[in-house]
């Protein structure tokens, strides 16, 4: 079920870095294969650290499930999810944390930690609130209960669901419309979006003017204006 283990996770981060930095790539899809999409995190590849003492487990979560899901939030390009089957734990963070989540009709999410006990990590209680609203990110916590993809989409937390045999095609489109475009717009456009909801409309609009004053250096906003002059499409190189 696509249990994410510690070298796993050093992957994805060290990939989503990969991305960000490579002009050549526009677009990011994370997706699985099998039943599953990510049932959570598999600890048993972690490095033994001996005698747990105090602050062990707070550095776990920050350098480990927190930097995973800061990782695809930061990352440079669009991110898209297609959720091919069951997210739990950190595999619906993983989905929640994406600009953009697909969902076969098959897909399911879970809040799966109050079912060990434990509280909800890799940034559970910051992304839920903000995308569905306090009293359902309660509900999905303290119940910990499957929602089906249909339901999900319902709350917000899916852009679209499909067919489970239409999703790696849906994903791919939606990824080469993505990569088609102004890729550099786009990366600030999503830290826009992401940090508008931590900050009051002054900020906002700072970091808004900022965005733009930094944008319209690129060769991509140069060749979108020239194109709007000129009536014909813009040809984006992400640059």
């Amino acid at each position: 079920m696509n249990a994410v283990t510690w070298d796993q996770r050093e992957r994805i981060i060290a990939l989503l870095a990969e991305a960000s930095a490579d002009p050549d790539v526009r677009c990011v899809v994370v997706t699985a294969t099998g039943r599953g999409f990510c049932a959570g995190a598999d600890l048993r590849g972690a490095p033994s650290t001996g005698d747990r003492v105090a602050g062990d487990v707070a550095r776990m979560i920050r350098l480990g499930a927190q930097r995973f899901i800061g990782a695809v939030m930061d990352c440079e390009k669009p991110v898209i999810a297609a959720v091919n089957g069951t997210a739990a734990g950190i595999g619906a963070h993983l989905a929640f944390a994406c600009d953009l989540v697909l969902a076969a009709d098959s897909a399911r999410f879970i809040e799966v930690f109050v079912r060990r006990g434990l509280v909800p990590d890799g940034g559970g209680a910051y992304l839920l609130p903000r995308l569905i609203g306090p009293r359902r990110a309660k509900e999905l916590m303290f119940f910990g209960d499957a929602v089906g993809a249909a339901e999900a989409k319902e709350m917000g937390l899916v852009n679209r669901v499909v067919p489970a045999d239409e999703l790696a095609k849906t994903a791919r489109d939606w990824a080469e419309r993505l990569a088609q475009g102004p890729t550099r717009a786009l990366a600030l456009t999503k830290q826009l979006v992401n940090a508008s909801l931590d900050v009051d409309r002054s900020a906002a609009f700072a970091a808004e003017a900022t965005a733009q004053e930094i944008n319209m250096t690129t060769r991509d906003a140069q060749e979108g204006v020239a194109s709007f002059v000129e009536r014909r499409e813009a040809r984006y190189e992400g640059r």
